[in-house]
């Protein structure tokens, strides 16, 4: 079995949805990456996600948003969210949104404790606003819940 390439299948998948230029991949000279400072069992852990929490505001109008682990619901909705459904789907919340195992390995003692909130992201196809708006609202909400560790769940 040979590899995917996902360049060109992304590449192509654009071309076919009508857009003019191709995908700009983003690309950083330094790697935005932090180590951890102190042992995993003394991190506060959240998730960021693009899976839709509130499907009724439109495309178009979704922001960066942070919602009580409470309040996660059963299933997100991500029929308007652009990735492969054919070879992978989202049936299986656990599969993308693992709140079940994190409690798991807070309830061990392997985390400290679940953030109280996580983060939803729109998928947005403009690095810029993916930089200067949406990162900036999700970095402050996991610098008020003192938050060790984001986990990334783009979708």
């Amino acid at each position: 079995m040979k590899p995917i390439d996902y360049i060109t299948r992304t590449r192509d998948y654009y071309r076919a949805q009508g857009f003019n230029s191709d995908y700009q991949w983003a690309t950083h000279q330094e790697i935005p990456f932090s180590p951890l400072t102190k042992p995993l069992n003394q991190c506060v852990v959240t998730i960021v996600t693009t899976a839709v929490v509130e499907p009724e505001i439109p495309k178009t109008m979704r922001a960066a948003k942070s919602y009580s682990f409470a309040d996660v619901p059963d299933s997100f909705v991500t029929d308007d969210v652009a990735w492969d459904k054919v070879t992978t789907h989202t049936r299986d919340r656990r599969s993308y949104f693992p709140l079940e195992d994190l409690i798991g390995q807070q309830d061990s003692g392997r985390i400290r404790k679940l953030a109280p909130r996580f983060h939803f992201v729109p998928t947005e196809y403009s690095q810029k606003n993916t930089r200067e708006k949406d990162a900036p609202v999700i970095l402050a909400a996991c610098i008020k819940d003192e938050v060790d560790i984001a986990i990334l769940v783009p979708l």
